[in-house]
């Protein structure tokens, strides 16, 4: 029988596949990532991309297997029309899309840089039309007719985005995409959630509302401002769209985009959705724009953090040590291989434990009694409590020493 949630490269729980829990779903027959790294990406504050960081970044995404890469706004500068021109000259296979404004100006340049598709955006929210755009509302639906009639001339793929559409009305929202779709023109429509404040249950409810009404496919944008992007554009791939919009570390405006690496990892393993790419390239892919955007990533990070894959806690060395050449994956939910992850490391340090110590011991080819190994996890605590952290092979050598000074005095009076 066939078990979706454990297999060489994952373990994840069963419970994720019951009947109980699964009935409702309406996922598509296929998801598709749409990358947004070098878009919504660098408009994190203190990004900046050049030329040659975006050519770099859309070969490492080409590489992993996305599908699209939305590889920027070419009304912002003439560097990023360039870059994009010169991403989109490269034919590395993904579909190239750019952003614009609901603007013949930038549809047109859109058109011809030679993008395949473009994602339109519109304010969509009373109070984000009339106060920070100062325009009226009417205003907002005629550039959306006209832009995205405009779009369909130049052969675009038109991919209509109402910003700020979770803080408005739903029946205003749905009368828009209406006109939109009868008097402009629209090829999909995007869920939007920019300033990142549905919650999980609530991204299920606008995937549901807009799918029952639009006869267009559904595509998913959600920050993560409450840090709900992951699980609230699952809802919505659960409720039946079928591109996801996120970025490389979850960068982006604020507190960042959905993020490509957890999100696709969690549709893989809890939901039995592959979106095609190749997650060996994962760390590869994070590292390049950790570099390029100079973004820290917390060690912590979800398959990407430095730390991830580390122990020190000396009960889980004990795990690590029995099973991880047999069964890798009962001590790790996803492989390391799997995602391109350096090899676990066992620390030493104040939660450390004799199995910490031998394993150290054995690796600098010195050998421990039981009591020796039991003075050296004495210091070990002690050192690493007063340093603030794990200490380093030579700190555990002149551990060992110390110890095994004290010990011989103590056999010599």
């Amino acid at each position: 029988m066939s078990k979706p949630w454990q297999n060489e490269n994952w373990h994840v729980s069963h419970w994720n596949y019951l009947d109980e829990v699964t009935k409702g779903f309406k996922p598509p027959k296929s998801v598709k990532i749409h990358d947004i790294t070098l878009r919504d990406g660098e408009q994190q504050a203190g990004i900046i991309f050049t030329k040659d960081d975006k050519i770099r970044i859309a070969e490492k995404l080409a590489e992993m297997g996305v599908h699209r890469i939305e590889a920027g706004m070419p009304a912002v500068s003439p560097r990023d029309e360039e870059a994009i021109r010169e991403i989109i000259k490269r034919n590395l296979g993904p579909e190239i899309f750019c952003f614009a404004r609901c603007m013949e100006r930038d549809v047109r340049l859109a058109a011809d840089v030679g993008a395949k598709g473009i994602v339109m955006e519109i304010p969509a929210s009373q109070h984000l039309v009339e106060q920070g755009y100062q325009w009226t509302m009417e205003k907002a639906i005629d550039l959306s007719i006209k832009a995205t009639s405009i779009a369909k001339e130049m052969g675009l793929y038109t991919v209509f985005f109402t910003i700020d559409a979770t803080r408005s009305d739903m029946d205003w929202l749905l009368a828009l995409v209406d006109r939109v779709a009868k008097e402009g023109h629209m090829d999909a429509f995007t869920l939007v959630d920019t300033f990142g404040v549905l919650s999980p249950h609530a991204a299920s409810y606008f995937a549901r509302k807009v799918i029952e009404r639009v006869s267009k496919p559904v595509e998913v944008h959600f920050h993560s401002d409450f840090g709900m992007g992951v699980a609230n554009t699952v809802n919505a791939v659960m409720e039946g769209a079928q591109v996801i919009h996120t970025t490389v570390l979850g960068i982006g405006e604020r507190a960042g985009n959905t993020p490509m690496e957890e999100t696709a990892l969690a549709l893989l393993t809890m939901y039995g959705i592959d979106v095609g790419i190749d997650f060996s390239k994962m760390n590869e892919v994070a590292k390049l724009v950790r570099e390029l955007s100079g973004m820290p990533v917390p060690p912590s990070r979800p398959f990407i953090g430095d730390g991830a894959y580390n122990i020190e806690s000396g009960i889980v060395t004990g795990w690590f040590k029995n099973v991880f050449e047999a069964h890798p994956t009962t001590v790790f939910p996803v492989h390391p291989n799997f995602v391109g992850h350096d090899t676990p490391q066992i620390l030493l340090g104040k939660k450390s434990g004799l199995e910490n110590v031998f394993l150290w011991a054995d690796k600098i080819g010195v050998e421990l009694s039981e009591q020796e190994a039991m003075d050296v996890l004495t210091e070990i605590k002690l050192l690493s409590h007063d340093l603030k952290r794990v200490l380093n092979v030579d700190e555990f050598r002149e551990l060992i020493d110390k110890v095994k000074t004290k010990s011989a005095t103590a056999k010599s009076s």
